[in-house]
């Protein structure tokens, strides 16, 4: 829906900002919210290079249909 669109949007541009960043101490900040060591290294691998030359505004929500039923908003968040 579009308010866990919204709400995942904050935590997951943080954990790219660290691992943009890349030190050690914000690579044990991010295995405090991430558990999972492999993809934590995964994203500070894969993370400096590809948003490199961008300072912000790693997501994008992107609104779809309304859900059946119950007439709730709904949205796709995806990475840039």
């Amino acid at each position: 829906t579009m308010a866990r669109a919204r709400a995942l949007r904050k935590p997951v541009e943080h954990m790219i900002q660290l691992g943009k960043d890349g030190t050690e101490h914000k690579k044990r900040q991010a295995e405090a919210y991430i558990f999972d060591k492999t993809l934590v290294t995964a994203l500070f691998e894969a993370a400096p290079e590809r948003y490199a030359d961008r300072p912000g505004g790693y997501t994008r929500i992107v609104r779809t249909l309304r859900r059946r039923g119950d007439n709730a908003e709904m949205a796709i968040i995806e990475l840039l």
